[in-house]
């Protein structure tokens, strides 16, 4: 089974529209939702038509926007406002510190208000409970620990969380053939895998009973082409059946270009990725994959 997968649905009414074009006209046939979006009820009544069958995911998100917590009761992760102020890095390095339980507890209190926020939705649809994060912020050591304790505290019956270790060899096979891709991306390509390594080896028992998935979508963050997708399908697809798993392929086709949406964004890097024409091109690899299946 094949996963072709769009983040950040839910940020505004005008991107989730782009985000469902791609089911509507596309091969797109799943979707994270952004859990504490201002938007978000109202993006939840556009996807209603199309949900049915759709692999839909609760998206964490640590870094856009405001927390669903109320302003000033996460004071290691967001300003005086609310809105979210915790770097990658500062949360890669908590575990050292000596704050450490607090960050664990102000983590576990903001991802459990953002599940309780989509979970019924995901129940109306008869959708299972799926999990990932915002930039992959959910396998950072101590927001992974967190997650699991939610899941464990609150008995939550996960399907599944997605895993970003992408398959190097699979890359390796087609070097010549894949460029460009922006060389951060290698880095945390590299850096992910190692987080999941770490994060399955620490919770096997518990990640056992959920659906695996062969993951392709960050070393081609921002610029997942038509050609990238013709060129590394069969083999990906290969693989997947190998594993025994299915497939997940990752695009981000919600482009955001209304000025009132654009000045809505808090996270400056979230500003450049949502609003590049790469954007564009990654909605236009999902509806051409369609057009070329019905072709065959």
């Amino acid at each position: 089974m094949i996963e072709f997968h769009a983040d950040d649905y839910g940020l505004f009414p005008a991107q989730s529209r782009r985000i469902l074009s791609c089911r509507q006209n596309g091969v797109l046939n799943g979707t994270s939702l952004m859990p504490n979006s201002p938007c978000l009820a109202e993006c939840l009544e556009l996807l209603r038509p199309w949900a049915s069958g759709m692999h839909l995911t609760i998206h964490l998100n640590l870094m856009e926007g405001k927390s669903l917590s109320p302003s000033g009761a996460l004071p290691l992760l967001t300003d005086t406002e609310g809105v979210f102020a915790v770097s990658f890095l500062t949360l890669l390095l908590a575990p050292l510190s000596p704050k450490r339980e607090e960050y664990r507890r102000q983590l576990k209190e903001e991802l459990r208000a953002q599940i309780r926020a989509v979970r019924p939705f995901l129940t109306e649809m008869g959708a299972p409970l799926r999990l990932d994060g915002h930039a992959h912020w959910h396998m950072l050591p101590i927001v992974f620990d967190a997650l699991m304790d939610v899941i464990r505290e609150d008995e939550l019956p996960v399907r599944y969380i997605r895993m970003p270790a992408e398959p190097l060899s699979l890359y390796a096979r087609h070097l010549g053939h894949i460029f460009p891709f922006h060389p951060i991306n290698l880095v945390k390509t590299a850096l992910l895998r190692l987080l999941c390594r770490r994060n399955r080896r620490r919770y096997r028992r518990e990640l056992s009973g959920m659906e695996q998935a062969l993951f392709l979508g960050v070393l081609f963050s921002g610029g997942f082409t038509l050609e990238k997708f013709r060129l590394l399908l069969p083999d990906a697809v290969r693989l997947a059946e190998k594993r025994g798993w299915h497939l997940e392929l990752l695009a981000h086709p919600g482009a955001v270009y209304e000025p009132e949406d654009i000045r809505a964004l808090t996270n400056r890097d979230d500003v450049a990725f949502l609003t590049s024409p790469a954007r564009r091109k990654e909605a236009e690899a999902f509806l051409n994959l369609k057009e070329e299946n019905e072709d065959e």
